[in-house]
């Protein structure tokens, strides 16, 4: 066989031809600044309170934020900021709700005559409508739009990788043994569809003792540092056990949760 001369007219393998951008154009009524995925590699580290937390955190720093609740099967951010009516639109396209900070938001359980009701979806459906959440939605002008995505490295979690644009992934995980193998699958995920990670937050990190002061690990020691450093990311933030942030968001009012820790990293994502 002769080696390729870059024109592919000597060999097959066609290697002068680029990839297929498989991203999709948003509404045309929408203009998105940044869009940022919240991973985790398995369910139960409090992925959807992050992504709420880094939407109320962007807000109220003056951006305009939006939440496009990917986890379709496990949606809890209406729940999360207290929204329960259904989405409205009209010809043009579907309107989002908004919290009463003005965060944007558009989840399944915005669309289902009952918000308890279950998604009994196979992947393929799924996909359909997260490609619809982010095409026929009107977002109209958004700083910073955060993905939350469901759990693992299937079906959904490809379709956001290949066809929003994301300007990065967010990690969140948990001080657990078991995590540690499952962020690096979601690194190695984000690594071959050649998506930027951003960083890791890990979450459930400590409990402090609110009399002493005294950080307690409840889930064992973090290896949160030694994970980022062997991947080559930063830990952008270490979050503690909150009784209040979890009463919060249990009410709907993750907007009045405190996520002055979190500010840092908005003002990064900002540079």
């Amino acid at each position: 066989m002769s080696e390729c001369n870059h024109d592919c007219s000597s060999c097959s393998s066609k290697c002068g031809e680029e990839k297929q951008d498989m991203r999709l154009p948003a509404n045309e009524y929408s203009s998105i600044k940044k869009v940022i995925g919240v991973v985790s590699g398995k369910g139960g580290v409090g992925k959807s309170t992050v992504t709420s937390m880094l939407a109320v955190a962007a807000q109220s720093k003056g951006f305009q934020a939006a939440i496009l609740d990917a986890d379709v099967t496990g949606p809890s951010i209406p729940k999360a900021f207290g929204i329960h009516q259904r989405a409205q639109g009209d010809e043009q396209g579907l309107f989002p709700a908004e919290s009463k900070l003005g965060i944007r938001i558009m989840s399944v359980n915005l669309l289902l005559e009952k918000e308890d009701a279950p998604v009994v979806w196979r992947g393929p459906v799924i996909s359909g409508v997260i490609n619809q959440f982010w095409q026929e939605v009107i977002w109209g002008d958004v700083d910073y739009m955060f993905v939350d995505m469901p759990p693992g490295t299937g079906d959904v979690p490809l379709t956001v990788f290949q066809g929003l644009p994301l300007d990065g992934i967010i990690i969140v995980t948990t001080p657990q043994d078991l995590v540690t193998m499952i962020v690096k699958k979601a690194y190695n995920m984000a690594k071959l569809m050649n998506i930027p990670v951003l960083g890791v937050i890990e979450n459930m990190s400590y409990f402090e003792c609110p009399d002493c002061g005294k950080r307690h690990n409840i889930f064992g020691e973090s290896k949160i540092e030694e994970i980022a450093r062997e991947l080559g990311v930063p830990v952008l933030a270490r979050l503690p056990i909150d009784s209040k942030t979890a009463d919060l968001t249990d009410k709907g009012a993750a907007e009045l949760v405190n996520t002055d820790v979190l500010n840092a990293l908005i003002d990064k994502l900002a540079d």
